[in-house]
């Protein structure tokens, strides 16, 4: 049966064209571009320029094609990278054109006509798009006999990027997306014609928080890493899928080993979570698992009061008998934000069996009961159902609040750039100054740099609930039906702050999100490693609950404690006090701490101390046993991203000696004459899928008036602080190159209140409180008026260890 022409372009869906591709006849969205349809078809069309997730730039000509319109061919080949179906359409690649064939050929002897042929030393030598495509569609010989261009080599555009530009092929790829995707334009084209060269301004370095991403989609050895340049060659490389474990994003990442050490981390493509970006903390903080300072055996402390080496066998007998002797004075169990998922349970799971309390906590930062409060009443249990990061650049509007995401959560600041620049999605940021990135965003859009402060919502640090209460008409409705309200862990310093941001999201129907700033933070929760919540955000108050987890691990009725247990600061203010007799502590810095004096003051006086730990740290210093525990590259298990959203990684590394944390608690319960059966992460995996979540809901959050702002008098301001992305963090130690690339710790403050105060821009100012001082730089910056703002740990600002203050308090200000 024969259609009639007509007949058959009624069978063409709606919203589509039909053309011909190399005799094969196929159906395409109206507007997708012509390379992306051939590669539907499993027909690749050689590229350097083009990027699914960047805009068509047609600067390389490398994947021309014979195009033909209403039976008439097109003067010359067109690149498949910049043309958009049509209806009608013939086309013909290189596999059924010699014209094509011819044309790429062509483009390609261009292209090698000054690009150096140093494949062997070459760093993208091995995994090149420039020397795959050269082999399979460039000639067999070479006419060129001059003399190649050559440049000084390498230029470092940053401490991190290095750039040889004899073998840049101009694609564009690193500038458009620096421009487009992360809104840092550093990097650029320079010069005309045959000049014409990727570089950056003298006085502008590539200072980017998402450098590396240039290195992994250039298409040839041009931009290079400082931290792997002739390390390995690719083929030399094992790897292995993991995940972020440095921010709540969950990033998909590609680790790759060489005789048992990793040399480098690139970015999976995870189109759900991070696409094919990440941060160059997740990209470049590794150099923690080979530090001088990595524990890899266990230590007792002896009789001299030395910490020594011993037999894993002996630690944990030492560690058992203390804790047993101290258990009838209490134990307290201190967590960390870096624990995978499983590793949390097990220790939520020790505290209650093994140590019989629900003193645990994992909010190693400064928290509150509200917080513990909103966390069971509107977080645990959530997934990427109630809001992920698609609904999130979905929404028409989003409103973050105590969360700068640039800083804290970047993946998250990524799709926020995205949606505001594609489909003018609206972010408001409750705050006192926008990073960067966001009002480089703003400018974007359309505002005067005076004006972008349009979608920043201005607030004295403490008054944030107070204005959150009293938004803006437009916000507000801007947020209602299918907006997004974020919150940030900062919320914890100013009182009344959670409860203001239920309330807006009950006003208007916006989903709200808690994004944490540390991987671990959203699966300890609804691992149970919180003083309110058991395993799958079942309260401890509850009898029901207690029941049901009970009969799960196999214990008599009434063996859970009942009664809500201390948070971290409470935990250790009673150990300072003899009120609790030990500790067991994993991951914890005292210094991040709201009060770090009281929380060392806390482990000095405690009776037992162990530490299950990756590196030497305060705690460690002051442990009577160190447990030395495996980082994620020698152990399997799981995150909990931001979304709620699982995310599973393998070993990339084998374990030398180390355990994962669940293994070790398990095997102290042992020697304390419990069974935790967590000797696993996939025992532990196991059984929390089998607890399964609570059934009976959290109470609502009790409602907390908001605070008032406290009012500096004369040489005084506000405090606002929180931590820059790149900082002294504990897993960001030894990569020198990485540091660099921090944005330097200065004092931001306005013009209004530094000329009050007497400050100069570019001169010291001094920021000091009973506790001590922190001098730096002066930045104006457009903050509200009286406010004063310092990195929370960046070089000499380390606020909460030099000055015991934090966001919202009083300091003194003085030139």
């Amino acid at each position: 049966m024969t259609i009639a022409p007509e007949e058959k372009k009624a069978l063409v869906p709606d919203g589509y064209v039909r053309l011909t591709i190399d005799g094969r006849e196929v159906d395409a969205p109206k507007g997708e571009l012509l390379i992306r349809t051939c590669e539907r078809l499993g027909i690749i069309v050689p590229r350097f320029c083009d990027h699914p997730l960047l805009d068509p730039a047609g600067a390389c000509r490398q994947c021309l094609v014979e195009v033909e319109m209403g039976g008439r061919p097109m003067p010359k080949p067109q690149a498949s990278c910049t043309m958009t179906v049509a209806d009608g359409m013939v086309v013909k690649t290189q596999h059924t054109s010699p014209v094509a064939d011819k044309a790429q050929q062509g483009v390609m002897e261009l292209l090698l006509i000054n690009h150096p042929l140093d494949c062997p030393i070459c760093d993208k030598g091995g995994e090149c798009p420039l020397q795959n495509q050269a082999m399979a569609h460039g000639r067999t010989d070479s006419r060129f006999v001059d003399v190649k261009r050559t440049f000084p080599k390498p230029l470092p555009i940053s401490t991190q990027v290095l750039l040889d530009r004899e073998r840049c092929v101009l694609c564009q790829r690193c500038t458009r997306f620096s421009e487009q995707i992360a809104g840092d334009p550093f990097i650029d084209l320079l010069e005309r014609g045959a000049h014409q060269q990727i570089g950056v301004a003298q006085d502008k370095p590539f200072q980017s928080y998402f450098s590396g991403n240039t290195i992994q989609i250039c298409p040839v050895g041009a931009l290079t890493s400082a931290q792997y340049r002739f390390r390995s060659r690719p083929f030399d490389l094992v790897s292995t899928m993991g995940v972020d474990e440095h921010t709540a994003s969950g990033a998909a990442l590609r680790i790759d080993t060489r005789r048992g050490v990793v040399l480098r981390r690139l970015s999976g493509n995870d189109p759900e979570v991070n696409e094919e970006w990440i941060d160059d903390k997740s990209r470049f903080a590794f150099r923690y698992l080979t530090s001088k300072g990595r524990i890899t055996r266990p230590m007792v402390r002896g009789a001299d009061g030395q910490l020594a080496e011993t037999s894993w066998t002996e630690a944990l007998r030492v560690a058992a008998e203390g804790l047993l002797a101290a258990r009838a004075g209490g134990i307290g169990v201190l967590t960390g934000g870096r624990l995978t998922v499983e590793d949390a349970y097990a220790y939520a799971k020790f505290a209650r069996v093994a140590a019989g309390t629900n003193d645990v906590d994992f909010r190693a930062r400064p928290h509150s009961d509200e917080e513990l409060d909103f966390l069971a009443s509107h977080v645990v249990g959530t997934g990427p159902e109630h809001l992920s990061y698609s609904r999130l650049e979905a929404a028409p509007a989003v409103l973050c609040v105590a969360l700068e995401p640039e800083e804290e959560a970047p993946v998250v600041f990524l799709r926020l750039r995205k949606a505001a620049l594609k489909t003018a999605q609206k972010v408001f940021h409750l705050g006192q100054w926008s990073t960067p990135a966001v009002l480089r965003t703003a400018v974007e859009l359309g505002s005067a740099e005076p004006a972008a402060r349009d979608n920043l919502i201005p607030a004295v640090p403490g008054a944030e609930a107070a204005v959150l209460a009293d938004l803006p008409a437009h916000v507000v409705e801007a947020l209602t039906g299918g907006g997004v309200i974020l919150v940030g862990e900062r919320a914890a310093e100013v009182p009344g702050l959670y409860s203001a941001v239920a309330a807006l999201g009950a006003r208007t129907g916006a989903a709200v999100g808690w994004v944490p700033r540390r991987a671990g933070d959203r699966g300890a929760l609804d691992a149970g490693a919180v003083p309110n919540l058991l395993p799958g955000g079942r309260l401890v108050t509850d009898a029901a609950a207690r029941a049901e987890v009970e009969s799960a691990w196999g214990l008599a009725e009434g063996t859970l404690p009942t009664a809500r247990g201390r948070d971290t600061d409470e935990i250790l203010a009673a150990a300072a006090m003899g009120d609790i007799a030990a500790l067991v502590v994993g991951g914890l810095d005292p210094n991040d701490l709201a009060d770090p004096a009281a929380a060392l003051a806390g482990l000095r006086e405690i009776g037992f101390l162990v530490s299950l730990e990756l590196h030497t740290s305060a705690v460690t210093e002051l442990a009577d046993v160190v447990l030395p525990v495996a980082p994620d590259a020698h152990r399997s298990g799981s995150y909990l991203n931001w979304e709620g959203r699982r995310r599973e990684f393998g070993a990339a590394l084998e374990a030398g000696g180390v355990l994962p944390d669940c293994r070790v608690l398990d095997t102290l319960a042992v020697e304390m004459d419990v069974d935790l059966f967590t000797q696993t992460p996939a025992a532990a995996a196991g059984e929390l899928a089998r607890l399964g979540s609570g059934n009976a809901a959290a109470p609502a959050a009790p409602a907390l008036a908001p605070s008032e702002p406290l009012r500096p008098g004369f040489g005084q301001a506000v405090l606002a602080s929180w931590r820059q992305l790149i900082d002294d963090a504990s897993l960001a130690i030894d990569e020198p190159a990485l540091a660099g690339t921090a944005r330097p710790a200065v004092v931001r403050i306005n013009a209004a209140t530094a000329e009050r105060l007497g400050l100069a821009e570019g001169a010291d100012a001094t920021v000091r409180t009973e506790r001590g001082s922190i001098t730096l730089p002066v930045a104006l910056a457009d903050l509200p008026d009286g406010v004063v703002w310092l990195p929370g740990k960046s070089g000499e600002s380390q606020v909460r260890t030099v000055l015991g203050a934090g966001h919202g308090d009083l300091v003194g200000v003085t030139a």
